[in-house]
């Protein structure tokens, strides 16, 4: 089964986010729910489910901050996919 994060069916940008009890790691919103994964190269193959994301002072980043995590060319192949 393929790791979740990035719908084949995503209808919307991600969102990114940080929080200052987590700074080593992104917070995301995708169609799929919240993800959490670590802020380094390829960090996005390491992401989980995010819990307790409603109770975290988040701040919203804009999305290119995720650069070579993996997160926009995990989406970036899904658009792709879907246009093809």
């Amino acid at each position: 089964m393929p790791l979740r994060g990035v719908s084949d069916k995503a209808t919307t940008l991600p969102r990114l986010y940080r929080s200052p009890l987590e700074p080593s790691h992104w917070l995301v919103w995708t169609d799929d729910g919240w993800f959490r994964f670590p802020a380094k190269l390829d960090g996005w193959a390491e992401r989980s489910a995010a819990t307790n994301v409603s109770s975290q002072k988040l701040q919203r980043v804009p999305l290119r901050m995720a650069f070579n995590t993996g997160l926009i060319e995990s989406f970036e192949l899904q658009v792709r996919n879907r246009a093809a």
